[in-house]
């Protein structure tokens, strides 16, 4: 290997441009902090002759990603295509049979095949990094599989998509409706090609199923995320929610149980004064608690060219220095396969009834609740509206079965003016 690390970029979008801008700009300061050279020998991208705002002319082209990781003047693959499948995923396979290491932020890839990926980097010798693929900026993977490492991890939740959060903070700060809210996000590009990878959850999910894989020692399994969006979350949800002193979030929560291992990313109420309750706008946050370290948060920017390509570098500069870790913090042997656990751990849930204004409607609703042994924390009644009046219930600690079979129930009673809402309350 050449005492430069050399550097074949393929995919030359907002990250990869990002990624190129900081290695010329910052040329002197990445030679100093790795005590060698960083240069890009390759690029690819589908287009040569298209305009990038940054200068190319010093690099060789390929058209073909898996061309690119096989050169010989590239050390380190560093693979911004994205997509689980197809030419990121043949190209990264490519590259590590071919002696490089890799760098990636592709979170979707990570997720589905990061088990596979991971075995052929041990197999070979390699290093395959990729920070930038989980909450942009904020170190969480260095965090847990360095910092951390000598911790048992009890729990890693978050917010993890700043898509989410910025609608549903705008929606509460505005008193906007989901689907302002959408549009508005969808005109400052804040949304993906196919915006249900960010209000569905999916991203998110993605993000989720890698830390819990570092954080418990268990095989990448993004099919045992139960997922849940945004979608049907209200303007009215938001509003009482704030009222009885929650925040709504998009919020993913990993944790071992007897079980087996829990992920959801699912809406979740969070106490308004939490440092969940306080995130605004685009923003991420992290949270891993440790037996030995106690609560650890991280917050920062999740996405955009600076703070992903930032992510990029520093796994790029781990390399440069010579600093070579398992791909989830352990060897890709050693990690276990658990069963995905099929219910979430009892929670208090908020519950939101729009009842038909009649004598002993909410006895109805309360009787059912009771007699599915779900007790009443804290009950609220707003002002009647066309003979029908919304009602707020935070329940004690439930099951999700419990509550399910009690909903299920409701309709029977005649009162219901609409469909019941209930979202989880996240103690933190």
């Amino acid at each position: 290997m050449s005492d430069t690390l050399r550097l074949g970029i393929a995919g030359l979008g907002t990250v990869g441009r990002g990624v190129v801008r900081i290695v010329q700009e910052k040329a002197g300061l990445l030679s100093a902090r790795a005590g060698r050279e960083v240069e890009i020998s390759a690029v690819c991208a589908r287009d040569p002759a298209r305009d990038r705002g940054i200068d190319l002319s010093a690099y060789a082209w390929e058209t073909d990603p898996v061309a690119l990781a096989r050169r010989a003047d590239v050390d380190v693959f560093v693979e911004l295509m994205g997509g689980a499948d197809g030419p990121a995923l043949e190209a990264t396979r490519a590259a590590l049979d071919a002696g490089k290491d890799v760098v990636t932020a592709n979170k979707a890839m990570m997720a589905i095949h990061g088990q596979e990926l991971a075995e052929l980097a041990d197999a070979t010798g390699r290093c395959l990094r990729y920070e930038a693929g989980v909450a942009g900026a904020i170190p969480a993977v260095k965090v847990l599989t360095e910092a951390l490492a000598g911790n048992g991890v009890e729990r890693v939740l978050g917010v993890m998509n700043g898509t989410c959060n910025y609608i549903l903070t705008r929606m509460q700060s505005a008193g906007l409706s989901y689907d302002e809210v959408f549009a508005e996000a969808a005109k400052l590009g804040y949304l993906e090609a196919d915006p249900t990878l960010d209000v569905g959850g999916i991203d998110a999910g993605h993000k989720l199923a890698i830390l819990a894989a570092i954080a418990f020692g268990t095989k990448v399994n993004f099919d045992g995320v139960h997922l849940e969006g945004i979608e049907r979350i209200t303007i009215e949800d938001i509003s009482r929610a704030a009222d009885m002193g929650y925040r709504v979030k998009l919020l993913g929560v990993a944790q071992m149980t007897g079980r087996g291992l829990e992920q959801r990313m699912t809406p979740c109420l969070v106490p308004a004064n939490s440092p969940l309750g306080q995130l605004e706008n685009a923003t991420n946050m992290v949270v891993v608690e440790g037996d030995e370290s106690g609560r650890i948060v991280l917050q920062g920017a999740g996405a955009g060219e600076g703070p992903t390509a930032s992510a990029v570098l520093s796994d790029i500069m781990d390399i440069a220095r010579g600093l070579r870790l398992p791909t989830f913090g352990q060897p890709a042997a050693t990690l276990v396969e658990r069963p995905a656990a099929m219910s979430a751990t009892p929670a208090p849930y908020y519950l939101r009834f729009i009842l038909d204004d009649k004598p002993g409607a909410l006895a109805k609703v309360a009787t059912i609740l009771g007699n599915n042994g779900i007790s009443i924390d804290r009950m609220r009644q707003y002002g009647h509206a066309e003979a029908s009046a919304p009602v707020l219930i935070v329940t004690h600690r439930t099951t999700r079965a419990d509550l399910d079979a009690a909903l299920s129930q409701m309709p029977a009673t005649g009162v219901l003016a609409g469909e019941p809402v209930a979202i989880r309350i996240e103690r933190l």
